[in-house]
């Protein structure tokens, strides 16, 4: 039911809304979606305020549900592979939600990317990307690809790292979390269903600056900020009782 009414939205609604009120649907859908699959978010760092604007988010990679638990705290449009458009419903809501679409064996594709993602910063669209181009278990960082961080260059725009991470109670990762290998969607979601309540931990660092350096030289700089923060919850790990930072 929670799908039909996102369908519905996305098809009648979204499509005549402000933005103010577009930004406040996904928000809302996302939660509830998170909701269903008796999710919660925990969030950690300098969280950013709904008013943020004009700004590139960076992460690590773990799961499909990254993408609703950061539009629950903060609506962003993503940086997403083309595979993603040909989902059955899902890819129809990513699309309708503004998500730009990145062809991977097309290398000169990323410069065509590059050019919309910027423009949309500078229309004041929050933006996210996932610089390593895949999912993993979330225990480490892949090498980023610094293509896609060139439009926060053009744009002049902060970039908000953030660590994304999948704990147990205890702290240690949940790794039947992760939406990596030879795992399919629905396998994903039937693993989270049969969780009693999966946490989703996002930590927000400090804001970079954009102004004045290099794609490498960011994409250097906050792969660094994004490792040191994972292994420091490794070593003094965050509870995930309910009592703890901001929850959903």
């Amino acid at each position: 039911m929670h799908t039909f009414s996102g369908l519905a939205l996305a098809a009648l609604v979204l499509p005549v809304c402000n933005r103010w009120m577009r930004l406040g649907l996904i928000q809302w859908w996302c939660k509830r979606l998170l909701h269903c699959f008796n999710m919660r978010v925990i969030t950690t760092g300098t969280v950013p305020d709904i008013r943020t604007h004009g700004t590139m988010l960076v992460g690590n990679h773990v799961s499909w549900s990254d993408i609703h638990a950061i539009n629950s705290i903060i609506p962003v449009r993503f940086v997403a592979k083309v595979e993603i458009k040909s989902w059955p419903v899902f890819g129809y809501l990513v699309r309708k939600c503004g998500t730009i679409f990145i062809n991977r064996t097309r290398n000169r594709d990323a410069a065509r990317v590059v050019n919309i993602a910027s423009h949309a910063l500078k229309l004041n669209d929050n933006l996210c990307v996932f610089p390593e181009g895949t999912t993993t278990e979330g225990l480490s960082v892949l090498p980023f690809k610094s293509s896609l961080i060139q439009a926060a260059v053009q744009a002049e725009a902060p970039i908000i790292p953030m660590v994304i991470r999948y704990p147990l109670p205890d702290g240690s990762i949940n790794m039947d979390a992760a939406y990596a290998g030879d795992t399919t969607l629905i396998d994903s979601m039937n693993t989270f269903l049969h969780m009693q309540q999966p946490v989703i931990h996002v930590h927000f660092c400090t804001p970079v600056a954009s102004l004045g350096k290099t794609r490498q030289q960011l994409a250097k700089e906050i792969h660094a900020k994004i490792s040191a923060q994972l292994q420091a919850f490794a070593v003094a790990p965050v509870t995930t009782q309910p009592s703890v930072a901001s929850q959903f």
